[in-house]
């Protein structure tokens, strides 16, 4: 049995975050990680044959100067600065994104047009007042006829069910600050201001719009090499880190104060370890089927659901075929939900200049028939979906391989506030020092800055002695969100912890 101050589970973005701060503050660590190999999670860089991927793209950009600070303190040479650029395929035809005032109005024709126009208007003037659906959210947004056109189709490829049975709250968290006016003014204004005086990414008010930042920070080889480093530092700062080693149990004794988890490596050994505090980023699901004894909120975690997500990663024998990061595609008649061009990331992802590298990005359940296809099946969809949209032939097509991720997004259902809330007033109450963190964590849609984020706030809670921040409001509060380059402090004081009544979750 080992012992350290800290106990992480996950080697994420979040937990590799906490790991790192708290070995730089001395404070003893130990991380365990389900994959054998990769540090990361869905952040982590794959290699195939030489060739790297994203698995899902992660453009790092952030409002919060301190998480800037921290990915140029853990990675400082290897960033390089690129263009921002993805656009929409719906129809047969591409659609600019961030859009493009007079190319959208040309692909959609005039009627058309003037019908979105007419669409929004109306739900302007008769809004639903109490938007609970995404579906209801967007269409007071934009209006149902953008609504169907922009969203429908590629959100229900995302989650794989209806838009009026997915939560309001996944829209505002996801499209904060972007509405029909702020996307107008933004492409009037890249389609007629003077070179240099575009940025594409202010909002009416003068705030900055995430969702359309022009230019990002990306690690060269990938954001694997972030994650690599950190854990590297990790380990030379003195923590401990053991990977190909899953959670068994956990457990709190009251009269010692401390936590005893067991866990087990691929090898089928069982490992014990006690802590005083625990971070957890591991899905909230498998986190609460691990307490010991059974939470009374273990039904509420048993209905938590996730979306899983395939990568198919094609070779394909011509150079780049498209200057995007990506594509989103709204096409219904086929499967594919988001295509990748690796070398528009970082040219060093791919290793030959005559040669491209996409990834075909499938949405999907654990177990459907989409995550049961074998390797071969799944490249074959992959090379047939690529022709039908007409990027590549069949015969263009030199190479592929499969990536699964497992548990990729936290559904937001119209249950999965209550479920969370339930599951945090019991850790309140009954588990002392268990901190959740990061996206699967706390089952928030969050971006990686905001899992780091989740992390650097629970170190200065567990440093402090006690809970300064609640971290459950990080990418909720408009103050953090929106903060600028020199906002760090601004986001810290969105987050502070406001006493609330015993027993109620904020």
């Amino acid at each position: 049995m080992s012992h350290s101050d800290v106990f992480v589970i996950g080697a994420g973005p979040a937990g590799l975050t906490a790991a790192y701060l708290l070995t730089k503050e001395g404070v003893s660590t130990t991380v365990i990680e389900a994959d054998p190999t990769y540090v990361g999670g869905i952040s982590r860089t794959a290699s195939y044959k030489g060739f790297l991927f994203d698995i899902g793209g992660h453009r790092f950009f952030s409002k919060s100067k301190e998480v800037v600070d921290l990915w140029k303190e853990i990675l400082p040479q290897d960033f390089i600065e690129r263009p921002r650029l993805s656009r929409i395929y719906y129809d047969g035809k591409y659609y600019s994104y961030p859009l493009k005032a007079f190319e959208a109005l040309n692909n959609l024709g005039v009627v058309e047009s003037g019908l979105c126009v007419l669409s929004f208007m109306y739900k302007q003037a008769f809004p639903n007042e109490k938007p609970v659906t995404f579906h209801e959210w967007v269409a007071n947004q934009f209006g149902e006829r953008l609504f169907s056109i922009f969203f429908k189709t590629y959100t229900e490829k995302v989650w794989g069910m209806s838009c009026d049975d997915i939560s309001a709250d996944w829209a505002a968290q996801r499209i904060k600050g972007l509405d029909l006016w702020s996307a107008m003014a933004n492409a009037l204004r890249n389609s007629i201001a003077p070179k240099g005086f575009k940025d594409g990414t202010k909002a009416h008010d003068g705030e900055v719009i995430k969702t359309l930042i022009e230019s990002f920070q990306y690690p060269r080889k990938g954001p694997g090499m972030m994650w690599d480093a950190a854990a590297a530092k990790t380990r030379a700062q003195g923590g401990t880190i053991h990977m190909g080693t899953t959670l068994k149990s956990l457990a709190h004794d009251a009269a010692a104060d401390l936590w005893t988890i067991t866990a087990e490596t691929t090898d089928g050994t069982i490992r014990t370890f006690t802590a005083r505090d625990v971070i957890s980023s591991a899905p909230i699901r498998e986190l609460m089927e691990s307490v010991t004894p059974t939470p009374v909120s273990k039904p509420s975690a048993e209905k938590l659901r996730y979306r899983d997500f395939i990568t198919v990663a094609l070779i394909v024998d011509k150079p780049d075929l498209f200057p995007d990061n990506w594509i989103y595609i709204h096409e219904p008649s086929v499967k594919v939900g988001r295509i990748q061009n690796f070398r528009s990331w970082s040219p060093e992802m791919v290793p030959d200049e005559k040669l491209a590298c996409l990834g075909l990005e499938y949405f999907c359940f654990e177990g459907d028939g989409l995550w049961g296809a074998s390797d071969g099946e799944l490249i074959g969809l992959a090379k047939k979906e690529l022709e039908q949209i007409g990027l590549a032939t069949w015969n263009d097509i030199k190479d592929g391989c499969v990536v699964r991720q497992k548990k990729a997004y936290p559904v937001y259902d119209d249950a999965y506030r209550f479920n969370v809330d339930t599951i945090r007033e019991d850790i309140a109450a009954n588990y002392p020092r268990l901190h959740l963190v990061g996206r699967n964590g706390m089952h928030k849609y969050n971006n990686q800055d905001h899992a780091m984020m989740t992390a650097m706030l629970t170190v200065k809670n567990i440093l402090a002695g006690k809970d300064q921040y609640d971290i459950w409001n990080v990418n909720e509060d408009a103050e953090y969100h929106e903060a600028g380059a020199s906002g760090a402090e601004e986001a810290l004081k969105s987050v502070r912890l406001v006493p609330r009544p015993v027993g109620k979750v904020a």
